[in-house]
């Protein structure tokens, strides 16, 4: 990922069906970063995530956060906890594409560290 100063004419489109949201999310990316096809493979879900909470938050906003089951007992609307998982995803997303937080003093961006394994790769096991 570089920065570019405006988006090439032949530059990457949405996909198909995305709402004003998240056109407007991949738009400030891709005219702002040169993605590569594995980056922009993490947008694509990011603006499917964008839009996917916007309707979970239409449907939080007609219906409210408590629903009743068949009995008559208050529990919450399901649209809540989709709507926390969905955003835990888009938070997950956006930590993987690695976006820059700035520039240096030279111009280059800062990006986040990458992560190691949280142990050593496995070793073929000694045969005896």
């Amino acid at each position: 990922m570089t920065a570019t100063a405006a988006s090439p004419p032949n530059s990457p489109r949405p996909p198909a069906g995305t709402s004003n949201k998240g056109s407007d999310l991949w738009y400030s990316l891709v005219n702002s970063y040169e993605l590569e096809e594995h980056e922009l493979a993490l947008l694509r879900e990011m603006v499917r995530c964008v839009d996917d909470l916007e309707e979970l938050r239409l449907v939080i906003a007609r219906d409210g956060y408590m629903t009743e089951t068949g009995d008559g007992v208050p529990k919450l609307h399901p649209a809540v906890a989709e709507t926390r998982q969905l955003r835990l995803v888009l938070a997950r997303l956006a930590a993987s594409l690695r976006l820059p937080s700035g520039e240096t003093e030279d111009g280059d961006l800062v990006r986040p560290q990458r992560r190691g394994s949280a142990r050593a790769p496995y070793s073929p096991r000694a045969t005896s």
